[in-house]
Parts: structure tokens; C-alpha cells; sequence
């Protein structure tokens, strides 16, 4: 079991506020600020300090947060593995192209293989999953797009390629064109967090370009609604190969690609450093 204190640790490094803190463990606030000031006293060093009246991680309380995550989540999981009639229980998040294009297969695999298994999927953009595996609430995450690997553990799934889609009538469909031929055109891309639209954020920066460069932008969270819209002509999108595969093959949508921009981005698993469980995990992938 996890010492109850390194728990008061991480609540509070989630609530950031003793008050809450000692509400959520019902604990008093005293008993909270009790557990700090010992591993305080334990590690040497500040763990939190004030910033006026804004309670902040140092640079130390960082450090332990990322240990004691590792630490919290191995002890729940040899809790539940020790306990001889605990069925399999798997906790995953997969961004949303993978979520809705790429993991079916998979998780249809897992339950026929193991019928009394505790399954959930949990589909969200990139950041959003990230934060759900930090605060313990997923045994690991399929994401796409740029985020901080050195934060966690991670394994190439899989490259997949990463394109312009438009109608087919459109002037740009089967095309090689320049970044410049874009200026005219409504760009239909994903919310903010999504490794989606962080892959074409990129591809702008690499030619000095931001989002801001275009005087047409509409932000839709939904594939769905992406892929229709450009489909009737009312704007383009980047998307990867998975998503638009059907549509390619049928003709109601057509591919295009930007010159001296290649793109593609990568499938990654990602769970928590020093996971226990990380390699039963990825080999779930195979």
C-alpha cells in the first residue's frame, strides 16, 4: 500500500489548495499540512511554496509528483492483481483517430479473449488523455501527435500518413501544391489539444506560417463533421490516411499534398514511468 501521506502529496499537488485537499482524503487541514511538512522534512527541500496566495510546486514537488504517480498507481494495480478472484481490469485511451479509425480490432481481440475482463476506453484528444493518465484514472493511452516523451514511457505503434483532403471537384484534389494556395480556403481543423492539429501547426511553423496566417479558419472537434463539410465544398482539412480511407476509396472525398512539406505523424503508446505493468500493456498493441 502507498503510504497515506505520499496520497496526501498527490492530492494536493492535484487540488493545489490545502482546503480542498483535506475535504476530498476527509482528513482535517491541519493532518494535510502535517503530511507535507514530513516529507518535507523527509527529502530535505520545499515541496510547495506561495506565490503570493497562489500555492505553487517547486522545482522538488515537481520531481517527487512524477515518482509518486509511478508509485501510486503500481501499488493500486499489485493491490488488484493480488486479489485472487479480481477479474482482468484494462483502463485505456486512445486519441480520437485512433479511438474512431484504428483501435476496434483490438479491443474486439481483448474481450473475446477474455470475456470477464473490466474493459473501458476513454476517447479524447491527446492533452486530455495525458492528464487522465497522470491523475491514475487509465493504465495507458494510444496518442498522435507532439507531446513531452520524456515525461512517461512510450513505444512507436505505427507511422501513418498525413494529408489535404478536399472535395473531388475541387481545384486542389490530386494535387502537389504550395502552402500559398492554401490562402483562399476556409481550413476545417481539429480543437486545440488534438494531435491532429498540433501535426499541421507544425507544418506551418516549418514554412513561417501560424493558423493566424489564414483568414479562414473554423475549429470542429467531430471527424464526422469534418469530412462531410469538405466534402460538400466548404472547406479543406488535414487529416491522417485512417480517417479518410473510405471516403478516398468511394470518390466523395480527394487527396492532396503540400510541396516541401512532408507529413506523417506517430501512433504512440504511453503509460507512466516505471510502470509495473507496462510491457503486458504494450505487448496488448502487437
Amino acid at each position: 500500500m502507498l503510504d497515506p501521506r505520499w496520497n496526501t502529496f498527490l492530492v494536493l499537488c492535484e487540488t493545489m489548495n490545502y482546503t480542498r485537499a483535506a475535504e476530498r482524503l476527509c482528513l482535517t487541514q491541519p493532518a494535510v499540512t502535517h503530511h507535507i511538512h514530513y516529507l518535507e522534512d523527509h527529502y530535505g527541500c520545499r515541496l510547495f511554496s506561495y506565490e503570493g496566495k497562489v500555492l505553487r510546486l517547486t522545482d522538488a514537488g515537481a520531481r517527487l509528483r512524477e515518482y509518486t504517480r509511478s508509485m501510486a498507481y503500481n501499488s493500486r494495480k499489485i493491490e488488484a492483481a493480488m486479489a485472487s478472484d479480481a477479474p482482468i481490469s484494462m483502463r485505456v485511451g486512445a486519441s480520437k483517430t485512433i479511438g474512431e479509425f484504428v483501435i476496434a480490432p483490438k479491443v474486439e481481440r481483448f474481450l473475446r479473449n477474455h470475456p470477464e475482463a473490466s474493459f473501458s476506453l476513454m476517447v479524447d484528444n491527446t492533452q486530455v488523455l495525458l492528464r487522465a493518465l497522470e491523475a491514475g484514472r487509465l493504465d495507458f493511452a494510444l496518442v498522435e501527435g507532439f507531446f513531452e516523451c520524456s515525461r512517461y514511457e512510450t513505444r512507436l505503434c505505427r507511422q501513418e500518413a498525413f494529408f489535404g483532403v478536399c472535395s473531388p471537384g475541387h481545384r486542389l484534389a490530386g494535387r502537389t501544391v504550395a502552402m500559398e494556395e492554401l490562402d483562399g480556403e476556409r481550413l476545417l481543423i481539429r480543437e486545440t489539444g488534438s494531435g491532429t492539429r498540433a501535426i499541421f501547426e507544425e507544418a506551418l511553423r516549418r514554412q513561417n506560417r501560424t493558423l493566424r496566417s489564414f483568414p479562414s479558419v473554423a475549429t470542429i472537434s467531430d471527424f464526422s463533421t469534418i469530412k462531410s463539410l469538405v466534402a460538400d465544398g466548404l472547406g479543406v482539412s488535414f487529416l491522417y490516411a485512417p480517417v479518410v480511407e473510405r471516403e478516398l476509396a468511394q470518390g466523395t472525398l480527394a487527396r492532396f499534398d503540400l510541396a516541401g512539406t512532408p507529413m506523417s505523424g506517430s501512433f504512440c503508446f504511453v503509460c507512466l514511468k516505471d510502470n509495473l505493468f507496462a510491457q503486458s500493456w504494450a505487448d496488448w498493441m502487437e
